[in-house]
């Protein structure tokens, strides 16, 4: 672009930005989705309208409010805290910069009895159907920032689809500390919420309130830049989880990919070893890839029992996470055999130091690292530092993916920093001589405590995964025990574990584990309304431990299973035990999921309640192709009607031939089918149908 064309291009934005009113305190950040008008009135900064574009609708703020900063003298200290709004702070100037990617406004805020200053900063791109908004927060004097809500906004439509919030310390299955969830406006199709995994984002009264618990103190003259709030829209909103995945699919710090592994968890437990791991990696690559022509897989990955943690003399002072001798050293032999197959390896890997790792807990306690009451704390200084070298060294070595399982607890227990190593303490709630997973702390009245924990236990495994991620910008990462479900953590990981769930699929039959595993994920989908992509949900199967079974019963619970549209396939299997016909399941059901990947960003959950034996299953469609799973799993033969609708996912008027990786499935179908068609189908007991569609 020329120079005379710059300027034109400057002097065109800065028109648009002004265009919303003939008055110079007011400013527009516009684009074709949507725009944002800002206002300084009487001196203090407000939004007067946020216009979605697409549909036509507005959003008009009737109170004067534009963000909420809670601060106070410590987190330690009984009261003393305030609630200061945009409304306690008189505009000093107003800043904008236009470039050839969007636009961007500054407006300087200041709050002398307080001594704050604080940079509010607007961001929009030219392409983007979302604006962000963030605070960079100048503290004069001492001062802790104890919340900061970057969005507060009300709205006549604001809804808060997840409303749990159950921070428990000992509670089997029952984990859902309500981090990282968006907000919606009903009235005008938007999406709300904070780009932080552990954030709090809330509808009070009518009002949108994005932002976190954080709790630290900023010394004098210290700058604090808060993370960004965001606003997306989308045509209609009824369909809104589109837009609000598709923005998700945007910022992930790396786009979704079809991960095929083996794990050695249900080949061997805790016996793996070099030379069965070996020879269990050379049969998969052997049955699947040289013989059935499947696409190499991705990565081996050795799960507990790699680590030398369960003898007497195991010693983790100098170095966390050594390897035993059951392996050799640095795993060079391992990394050997999987690199003669063009593929990565992958470990298991307890961040708090549990399951197979907490014979180690009480060790590090004794040698001066923060210990918990059975795991170690996420924010303990010295711990966290030594867990990072390890991780980051081990990823040096050639480990490319990692399963970190227990974060924060598992499945059953979970900790909670009491002492203020690392993160914010309240020494007034008389925790002093609790253990941190005391079962009084499951109280409400410990949750603030309990979530700057988390809060800033999730900031510090973040700085670990942004520099993994500079270590290898391919490395695949999983968190599972003790994480939480919040799509803002796919900014820096690859895939959650499904959190309240069991390894292994509860049942006697394909159909009662389907249903256990189909069941959780209606439970988190449609009666929680959890808002995470589907795609990136580790869900523990497909598994295949036994043989014996038909092939058709295999191939139907397989092809279901990755019918749920996760882009994870890890196979957990006894490799020793299998029969040819297992492999030729396994073989179709691998090359069905590549086929079908590119449909998995738009995945989503139809019918019914699986705990209930109503029929249900899974549906994903992109451009001029899409498929549809459906599942019978009561004792009754069912009819099922299913329209080829956009509420089903179709997103493209046509015609669509119809397939089926299973030739039984195309009973009573006809060959061709129009969107907008209405498709009745009648299933036999425990019946599956995979259809296709191009």
């Amino acid at each position: 672009m020329s120079q005379f064309a710059k300027v034109v291009y400057i002097i065109v934005l800065s028109l648009i930005v002004f265009a919303c009113s003939e008055k110079q305190n007011e400013y527009i950040l516009e684009n074709d989705y949507l725009s944002r008008c800002i206002s300084i009135k009487d001196g203090y900064l407000v939004t007067t309208k946020i216009q979605n574009k697409i549909n036509g609708q507005s959003l008009t703020p009737e109170a004067a409010k534009e963000f909420k900063i809670r601060v106070s003298k410590g987190t330690d200290k009984v009261g003393g805290d305030i609630i200061l709004t945009s409304k306690d702070f008189k505009v000093e100037n107003v800043s904008e910069l236009k470039t050839g990617d969007g636009q961007k406004l500054v407006v300087n805020v200041s709050n002398e009895e307080n001594n704050l200053k604080v940079a509010v900063q607007y961001e929009l791109g030219n392409e983007q159907p979302y604006i962000h908004k963030y605070l960079t927060i100048i503290a004069n004097e001492e001062l802790t920032l104890e919340r900061i809500d970057v969005e507060a906004i009300d709205a006549k439509g604001a809804y808060q689809p997840y409303k749990l919030k159950e921070i428990t310390t000992r509670a089997a299955a029952n984990w859902k500390p309500g981090l990282g969830q968006p907000l919606y406006d009903t009235e005008t199709a938007t999406f709300w919420g904070t780009e932080f995994p552990a954030s709090t984002n809330l509808v009070i009264n009518q009002d949108l309130n994005c932002g976190y618990l954080w709790g630290n103190t900023l010394k004098k003259g210290q700058e604090y830049t808060s993370y960004k709030s965001v606003v997306g829209v989308a045509d209609d909103y009824k369909f809104i989880d589109e837009a609000f995945y598709d923005y998700i699919n945007q910022i992930r710090v790396r786009p979704l990919r079809l991960q095929v592994q083996y794990n050695s968890w249900f080949d061997f437990y805790t016996g793996v070893n070099k030379d069965n791991f070996k020879a269990s990696v050379l049969k998969v690559n052997d049955e699947l890839v040289n013989k059935r022509n499947v696409t190499p897989l991705k990565a081996y990955v050795i799960d507990d029992g790699w680590q030398d943690s369960r003898r007497p003399e195991s010693d983790w002072s100098d170095q966390v996470w050594k390897v035993n001798n059951k392996f050799s050293s640095n795993l060079a032999d391992t990394h050997k055999t999987v690199d003669s197959l063009g593929a990565m390896l992958g470990v298991w890997l307890s961040p708090a130091s549990i399951l197979g790792a907490l014979p180690m807990v009480e060790k590090m306690g004794n040698q001066g690292f923060e210990k918990l009451g059975r795991s170690m704390s996420m924010t303990g200084p010295k711990y966290m530092q030594r867990l990072e070298d390890r991780i980051l060294e081990l990823e040096k070595d050639g480990v490319c993916y990692f399963k970190f399982d227990g974060l924060f607890g598992h499945l059953n227990i979970r900790d909670f920093e009491l002492k203020g190593r690392g993160t914010p303490a309240m020494p007034q709630l008389d925790v002093e001589n609790l253990i941190e997973n005391d079962s009084v702390l499951s109280d409400p009245k410990y949750d603030e405590l309990k979530t700057y924990y988390l809060v800033n236990g999730t900031e510090r495994l973040m700085s670990i995964f942004k520099k993994m991620a500079t270590v290898n910008p391919d490395v695949f990462i999983a968190i599972t025990n003790g994480a939480y479900l919040s799509p803002w953590w796919l900014q820096y990981i690859d895939v959650v574990w499904m959190i309240n769930a069991g390894d292994a699929a509860e049942g006697g039959t394909r159909t009662d584990e389907l249903v256990y595993r189909d069941g959780i994920y209606y439970e988190i989908w449609k009666e929680e309304e959890t808002k995470f992509p589907m795609n990136a949900l580790f869900n523990h199967e497909p598994k295949k431990v036994k043989t014996g079974e038909s092939k058709e019963a295999f191939k139907d619970y397989l092809l279901m299973n990755i019918s749920r549209g996760t882009g994870f396939i890890e196979l957990y299997l006894k490799t020793d035990v299998l029969s040819n016909a297992d492999w030729d399941v396994l073989a179709e059901g691998l090359k069905w999921s590549e086929q079908v990947f590119p449909l998995f960003t738009n995945v989503k959950m139809h019918g019914g309640n699986p705990k209930n034996l109503d029929v249900y299953g899974y549906s994903a469609w992109k451009d001029h192709s899409g498929y549809v799973s459906i599942h019978n799993p009561s004792n009754q033969t069912k009819t099922y009607t299913l329209k080829l609708d956009r509420i089903l996912g179709v997103k493209e008027d046509g015609t669509y031939n119809v397939s089926s990786p299973i030739e039984s499935d195309l009973k009573q179908l006809e060959n061709t089918y129009t969107s907008g068609d209405t498709i009745t189908i009648s299933l036999e007991p425990k019946e599956i149908r995979i259809l296709n569609f191009n």
